[in-house]
């Protein structure tokens, strides 16, 4: 995944650069920028372009506006924002394709930025239309993906463009998303720990599955844990439990076995008989489960079993929360595999929304190695999958 160009590789001065970027962040409604998580990390690749003289075109999708224009999904308060960051005024363009657009890209000055607006008010952009991809295509000389988040939809400004503008480069953070996954799956430091959450063994299959032949141990927590002990024979009461998934389940376990990697289950929970934040919390193990509860956290012999696997490893990939840790009750777990992740020497890689929001929520975002911006597209990478984005970029 390291074989593709990338915008130091190639010249941009005078050029005019189409740049799809992640810009799909939360809005509030007097048009605040809730997070800017996400523009924040593409201003590297922004600021190169304008410091090499490019004349800058920028593209992004918001939300899921159903391919029709919406002002709800407009991307003006981006652009607004985006000037604040840069210091320099960046031209909102009332659409992303069409004459006026193409005359707008064409009137651009060497190191001046437009943004066009939402691409998905197309339904061409979600359709991957060759048709619409030649309207955006016309803009512009050179294509740049900083999109990792976006890289493994095969959509009109993610794939298209690129089979149709050379070259086609990486931009500084997909460059650095594929770096750092890429890496942690072909070359590890060992001991490679991955930690797995979340509720459904359903949507970490194909993840488990890969990972399997690569790492040296497996912790699960999550919702997707009862799955497994359930397949193991234990009572789990009334927790989250995929019935049509325990032969799977087992399956795995066998293979981890096989593979000889340490396959390791909560070995104690935080137990509740109702899914609220304020229903009161007791700890059992996995001997005395209750008939009428169900876990939502791992127990503390469960992280203090987690930390030690933590703290001997070397390069640790993390995606999906221990527990439902938007309940204070049930976030010990959680907050607790971050801080050992944390305190730890070693490459670790956050990957997937909950995992990310859980370590911004811990405030413990500067200690770990990579936060990936894109949930599913590193879901996708970590499952082996080729990402239609990185794949249409130019070799070197």
């Amino acid at each position: 995944m390291f074989d593709k160009l990338s915008i130091e590789d190639i010249e941009v001065q005078g050029k005019r650069v189409f740049c799809r970027v992640d810009f799909n962040v939360p809005i509030d409604a007097d048009g605040t920028i809730a997070d800017d998580t996400r523009i924040q990390a593409s201003l590297p690749t922004i600021r190169y372009l304008i410091e090499h003289g490019a004349r800058l075109i920028l593209a992004s999708h918001l939300g899921r506006p159903k391919g029709k224009p919406d002002p709800a999904y407009s991307l003006c308060p981006v652009a607004t924002h985006l000037s604040n960051l840069l210091g320099k005024q960046v031209i909102m363009a009332p659409d992303c394709v069409g004459d006026n657009i193409k005359l707008l890209s064409n009137q651009l000055q060497n190191g001046s930025v437009m943004l066009l607006e939402n691409v998905r008010f197309h339904p061409g952009e979600t359709d991957n239309d060759p048709e619409f991809a030649a309207q955006l295509a016309e803009l512009a000389d050179i294509y740049v993906n900083d999109a990792f988040g976006s890289a493994h939809r095969a959509h009109a400004s993610t794939e298209g463009v690129a089979k149709l503008l050379h070259p086609a480069v990486s931009g500084y953070l997909m460059e650095k998303e594929l770096k750092y996954l890429g890496g942690a799956l072909a070359n590890p430091q060992r001991p490679f720990v991955a930690i797995l959450g979340g509720a459904k063994v359903s949507d970490k299959i194909t993840v488990i599955e890969n990972l399997l032949g690569k790492v040296d141990c497996i912790l699960i927590g999550g919702g997707m844990a009862y799955t497994f002990l359930k397949a193991q024979g234990f009572e789990i009461g009334k927790s989250l439990v995929e019935e049509d998934r325990l032969g799977l389940a087992k399956a795995l376990l066998a293979k981890a076995k096989t593979n000889g990697v340490e396959f390791l289950l909560p070995v104690d929970h935080v137990v509740t008989s109702a899914f609220a934040a304020d229903s009161p919390a007791k700890i059992c193990g996995n001997d005395n489960f209750p008939a009428d509860k169900m876990g939502l956290d791992i127990g503390p012999e469960t992280i203090k079993l987690y930390a030690g696997q933590v703290a001997g490893a070397k390069t640790v990939i993390w995606n999906g929360p221990m527990g439902v840790f938007e309940f204070d009750a049930f976030a010990k777990g959680t907050f607790a595999i971050a801080e050992t992740l944390a305190a730890t020497d070693c490459l670790s890689i956050i990957g997937g929304g909950d995992s990310v929001a859980a370590v911004n929520k811990s405030n413990l975002q500067d200690k770990m190695t990579h936060i990936s911006t894109g949930g599913g597209a590193s879901l996708e990478f970590l499952e082996g999958k080729a990402l239609p984005g990185v794949v249409a970029l130019t070799d070197k």
